[in-house]
């Protein structure tokens, strides 16, 4: 599977969820990989990104650059359950915002299969 597969997935996920990522009165994001991810308004908004394009331009690793230190375990762990076993989950986790600090949610966590690749779509609410 190369990169512009891996693209197309995440704009054909975005795409189906297009109603959940727009009408949503959570944050959203989908999670294929540190390159293929999207969200929604919202959430880039509550991370200090100016737009959900900004937000997915950040190609460097999706834990280091988004998650607080302490929380970066616990969702990994609930993404590789999602991901491997099917496995909602919902998590605390506290997120790094673009300028510095950091922001406390609940994070909930729901495997979505698209092509046959399995990605999962997290909702986000302040703690």
């Amino acid at each position: 599977m190369d990169e512009h597969d891996h693209k197309g997935v995440i704009s054909k996920a975005r795409k189906q969820l297009a109603d959940v990522f727009e009408e949503s009165e959570q944050s959203v994001y989908i999670y294929l990989d540190d390159v293929n991810k999207a969200c929604n308004e919202r959430f880039a908004s509550l991370l200090g990104y100016g737009s959900p394009k900004e937000w997915a331009s950040v190609k460097e690793n999706f834990p280091e650059a988004f998650v607080s230190p302490k929380h970066r375990r616990a969702l990994v762990s609930a993404y590789q359950d999602a991901i491997t076993s099917l496995v909602g989950s919902t998590i605390s986790v506290n997120w790094k915002k673009k300028k510095g600090g950091e922001v406390a949610t609940t994070t909930i966590l729901v495997p979505v299969v698209v092509d046959g690749h399995r990605m999962a779509l997290h909702f986000i609410s302040p703690s």
